[in-house]
């Protein structure tokens, strides 16, 4: 049985092995691709927003192929119907007239599930995942279909100022553990982007890890020890989003009309416990839940009427947020 400092140092390693393959098929991306890791060896969702064409879809498919886990792809369209995820009962007519139901799988049935551009189909559509993502299970015709472990939905979205595009619904929107902004390149970045994808034989990220390898991981992940001080204050983080609490920053209190739930909390300290293992430690500390709370918060505070006609960001809130926590230390 390994000692728990070369658990650790495993697990760390197993991390870091993931990342920097991914970063050899990905240029540039890093916070991303750092954030979108802690979500999966936490055991959560992401989505991941940014305009067409930053490789978001490709740095996904690296995700599953490091990884070496079943990856199922699901386009989302205006016309997608919830079966078309979810799967179908079907019936086979034998040839004396008997007649024997069958579930027929969809692509929801995979271990890493890329959501392309979710906010292109209909609200029908998209609740479809909720069950798939809260319960990990599937029901269909009366009948739960367990969905396979490990199980993540990678979505992205194209920002809602996009043409056709849906916006989501708040208790879909909160299912996702964390929300990682896609940024768009630097110059240098753009130029190494376009020596690889001009080139011949495009590289693809191998495998670094497996199934068995993520879930000791998410296990290891729940042994992280978290103090009464380091768990107090990221719940004075959470209850400052909410701008009925004199604590909160103006800026909340003028723009947000409802704060983060227990889920946020939920997502800061899961979050939290991965990066106390890919920084070598077995404790949370404050360090870890200031990096995880952008991510964690920004698409869970519902802006008011004037906060969404100022186009205030979430990201300047959580800022103000972490300021204002910083100083009452």
């Amino acid at each position: 049985m390994l000692q728990e400092t070369d658990r650790i140092e495993t697990w760390r390693n197993t991390m870091e092995e993931v990342r920097e393959e991914i970063g050899q098929v990905i240029v540039g991306q890093t916070e991303t691709v750092e954030q979108m890791l802690w979500c999966v060896f936490a055991g959560g969702h992401a989505l991941l927003e940014g305009i067409p064409g930053l490789g978001k879809t490709m740095l996904v498919r690296s995700a599953a192929d490091a990884l070496d886990l079943p990856f199922s792809r699901i386009q989302f369209t205006p016309d997608l119907m919830p079966s078309d995820i979810t799967g179908t009962d079907v019936i086979h007519f034998g040839a004396e007239g008997g007649a024997a139901g069958e579930f027929r799988r969809g692509p929801l049935f995979g271990s890493i599930v890329l959501a392309d551009e979710i906010n292109r189909a209909t609200p029908k559509t998209q609740s479809a995942l909720l069950e798939a993502m809260q319960e990990k299970t599937v029901t269909v015709g009366g009948v739960t279909h367990r969905l396979p472990e490990p199980f993540f939905v990678l979505a992205t979205q194209n920002p809602l100022e996009n043409e056709g595009t849906y916006p989501l619904p708040e208790a879909q929107l909160d299912r996702f553990l964390l929300k990682l902004d896609v940024d768009y390149p630097s110059p240098d970045e753009l130029k190494e982007i376009i020596r690889r994808t001009t080139a011949s034989g495009s590289r693809q990220a191998v495998k670094r890890a497996d199934a068995a390898a993520l879930l000791d991981i998410q296990q290891g992940v729940k042994e992280v020890l978290l103090s009464e001080d380091v768990l107090d204050y990221a719940v004075r983080l959470l209850m400052m989003t909410h701008p009925d609490r004199n604590e909160s920053p103006d800026s909340v209190k003028r723009y947000v009309r409802f704060g983060s739930g227990p889920r946020g909390l939920q997502a800061i300290i899961a979050v939290s416990k991965v990066r106390a293992i890919a920084k070598g430690r077995m404790h949370v500390s404050t360090g870890d839940i200031l990096a995880a709370a952008k991510p964690a918060m920004r698409h869970r505070l519902l802006l008011n009427f004037e906060g969404q006609a100022e186009g205030v960001s979430p990201d300047t809130l959580v800022a103000d947020i972490l300021d204002r926590l910083e100083h009452s230390r």
